[in-house]
């Protein structure tokens, strides 16, 4: 970590915030006291982030999951890819698919409709572009709606990819905790 966390933070919101993140995953995440804690501000914004995410996307969850810690994957955000597995072993989804990301193109594990959006995640990722053949590919699966909340998760992802990775914000160890909660 190249900055020095804040274990005890200043002011309610900040305090109520770790007991919540010790409560749901276990710790206080390492973005709340690196990023947040030194700029509330900012933290309205990432939790405004994190409640659509969690709840104001028509995308089924697992999907969520996999485009989020597929970004993650790619830009090397070792705290972001411990997260999103954590949060799929919170919701029972399976970590089969998880482990075969990298694999995605021809694992069996994905349906033809996960493969697209993996596909498309994983250029626009890599590449800021989307070929005419990898968003014909997306559009045979997806609405317009969908697309857009795809692209949207995306960003998101790459987002919260580019303030952890950086700083060098590491696992925290999150999907440990999550397996050890749920045994």
């Amino acid at each position: 970590m190249r900055i020095q966390p804040i274990e005890k933070p200043k002011g309610l919101l900040m305090r109520l915030a770790y007991w919540l993140s010790r409560r749901q995953v276990g710790a206080v995440i390492s973005p709340l006291r690196v990023l947040y804690a030194r700029s509330p501000r900012i933290a309205r914004t990432g939790f405004s982030i994190v409640r659509t995410l969690e709840s104001g996307l028509s995308l089924e969850r697992e999907l969520v999951l996999l485009v989020t810690t597929q970004s993650s994957l790619i830009n090397g955000c070792g705290f972001c890819a411990d997260l999103h597995k954590a949060q799929a072993i919170q919701r029972r989804v399976g970590l089969e698919k998880f482990r075969d990301l990298s694999k995605f193109a021809d694992s069996p594990r994905f349906s033809a409709r996960e493969r697209a959006a993996l596909a498309y995640t994983e250029e626009v990722t890599r590449t800021r572009h989307a070929s005419d053949a990898t968003f014909e590919a997306l559009r045979r699966h997806f609405d317009d709606k969908e697309i857009v909340e795809l692209t949207w998760l995306n960003a998101v992802g790459n987002y919260f990819n580019l303030m952890a990775v950086p700083l060098e914000l590491e696992s925290d160890g999150l999907a440990e905790i999550a397996l050890a909660r749920a045994s």
